[in-house]
C-alpha cells in the first residue's frame, strides 16, 4: 500500500500540471481571438521590475544560507544539511519576494 503512494501521486501531479497548462492555453487563445491585449504596459513594467528584484533578493538569500551552512560546517561542527531543505527555502524566498513585490508595485501609483 505504501509503494502505490508516490507513483500514483506523481502521476496525479503530472496530470494536474497537464490540465493547468491546457486551461491557461485555452484562456490565452480566447484573449488573443477576443483582440484584448494580453498585458499593457504597466504590467509588463510592473511584472519585469518584480522579478529583477525577486531574483536578486533570491540569490542573497542563497548565498547568505549557503556561507552560513559552509561558516557553520567548519567553524562551529553544525551537521551538514542536504541540498533538499536549502533548495526548498530558496525557493520559497524566491516565490514570496516576487507575489510580495509584484503585489507592492501593483499597488504604486507612479508606474
Amino acid at each position: 500500500m505504501v509503494d502505490l503512494v508516490w507513483p500514483v501521486g506523481s502521476i496525479g501531479i503530472s496530470g494536474l500540471i497537464v490540465l493547468l497548462g491546457v486551461i491557461i492555453l485555452v484562456i490565452r487563445l480566447k484573449e488573443k481571438r477576443a483582440g484584448t491585449p494580453s498585458q499593457d504596459e504597466r504590467t509588463q513594467k510592473i511584472n519585469g521590475k518584480a522579478a529583477f528584484y525577486a531574483l536578486h533578493i533570491g540569490l542573497y538569500f542563497m548565498v547568505a544560507i549557503l556561507a552560513v551552512l559552509i561558516i557553520g560546517r567548519e567553524f562551529f561542527n553544525m551537521p551538514d544539511l542536504s541540498a533538499g531543505p536549502v533548495v526548498v527555502a530558496s525557493m520559497i524566498v524566491f516565490g514570496l519576494s516576487d507575489i510580495g513585490l509584484h503585489w507592492y508595485f501593483s499597488k504604486k501609483d507612479d508606474f
